[in-house]
This record gives structure tokens, sequence and C-alpha cells, in this order.
């Protein structure tokens, strides 16, 4: 495929899969009793209020992060209120999971419309599997972009569910902890969490953790789309 078609379709698929989960989280929220990004505009598929919010993380690292490597990672965020929060640590936990969650789902439907065009004599299983090549094109045209934006989606998303359920601040994963805790303990954990500090250090130990963690997940997941096929 064309360096120009590949780096549009890896744009469309992220920028497609971080305003879901930041969506999700805003869905959360507001059905929690936190309208803060549902006033803004962020409970919503339209990616322009999430650009707005964080224009570095939707539109120049994932452009400067293609250039570099040849792949795309980026991030968005949503608004809540801290007060809400507080109150309700465990309606905060939920929306934390939203977003993840919401990542699982646009990969188990990228499974099953990879399934489906192998089933209907349009997609193929690979020789070896890829980030953006988890399904081949038995002819060229619409078919070959369709396996790899389907390929990048199920890979894509499968890594930012594994990176973001990892509980370390400010990864949702960390938010999520509230639930497994007492009400105080959760707030108490939260407060600490919000430390800048800890925030840094978090991202920074979380990209060590990732690698050795989603290799694991990723060959299970591959081997569930393809139990017929022993790759590995």
């Amino acid at each position: 495929m064309d360096e120009l078609l590949l780096g549009l379709v890896w744009y469309v698929v992220l920028l497609f899969s971080l305003t879901l989960h930041e969506a999700a989280h805003a869905f959360a929220a507001n059905r929690g009793g936190d309208p803060t990004a549902y006033l803004g505009g962020q409970v919503s598929l339209d990616p322009r209020p999430h650009m707005r919010r964080e224009p570095f993380g939707t539109v120049l690292w994932p452009l400067l992060s293609y250039a570099m490597w040849g792949s795309m990672i980026g991030w968005a965020s949503t608004p809540y209120s801290p007060a809400w929060a507080d109150r309700h640590p465990r309606r905060a936990a939920w929306m934390s999971l939203a977003g993840p969650f919401a990542n699982l789902l646009l990969v188990l439907l990228a499974g099953l419309a990879i399934r489906a065009g192998i089933a209907a004599g349009a997609f193929a299983p690979p020789a070896q599997i890829h980030f953006t090549q988890l399904a081949v094109a038995v002819a060229p045209g619409l078919a070959e972009t369709a396996a790899t934006l389907l390929s990048i989606q199920f890979t894509l998303n499968l890594l930012l569910f594994v990176f973001n359920l990892i509980p370390l601040p400010p990864l949702d994963g960390a938010g999520a902890i509230g639930l497994l805790l007492p009400d105080e303990a959760a707030r108490s954990l939260r407060h600490l969490f919000s430390n800048p500090q800890f925030s840094m250090l978090g991202i920074v130990a979380a990209w060590f953790l990732v690698q050795p963690l989603f290799g694991p997940v990723h060959l299970l997941a591959v081997q569930l789309l393809y139990p017929e096929i022993p790759y590995g």
C-alpha cells in the first residue's frame, strides 16, 4: 500500500479510536451525574471537540510518530469534576473503565468484520501476523484498504486497551482501582495519584511495562481470531 494512503488509514483509525475512548468517558461521567464533559461537547463521535482540547495528542504527535517510526500513537483527554469524583468514587471508577472498554469493543468489531470478510471470500488469513496485517485481501482494491484498516483497528485498540488498564496514574487502570476499595480509601488514592510527579513516573513505568504485557495478550487475541491456525 502507498505510504500516504497507509498514513491516512492509520490516522483515521487512531482518531476514531481516541474519540470513542473519550466519548465513553464523557458518557459514563454524564450518566453518573457529572455533566462537565457533556457540556463541552465530548459525548460525541465528532472528533473536533476532542481535537480542540488536545491538538498535540490528536494531530501533531500522531503525524510525528508516523514520520519517525512508521506507526501512530496519540492521546486525548476528558474533563471531569474532581468534587464529583470525591463524592462518588465508584462512579468515577466506572468512568475510568468506560474508555478502555470502548477500545475493546472496537477490537471485537474489527475481529467480527475480519471473519465476515473471510467468510465472504474477500479476505484470507496472512502467512505472518503484523501490526497492520491480520488479514490480507484476496484481490487488490478496496478490499486491500479494508483489510489494512481492520488490522490496524484490531491491534491498535488492543494496545490502547492493555496500556490504559495498567494501574498506574494517570492511566484509566489507576482510576478503576477505586472499585476495589472503600470509598474513603478510593478518595485518598485519587488525591495521591493526582500529583503530577506520580503521573510522569506512571507514564514512564507503563511504557516499559506494556511491552512485555502486550505480546502475550496480542498472541492470545490472534489465537481467538484464528483458532484453526497455529500462529505463534
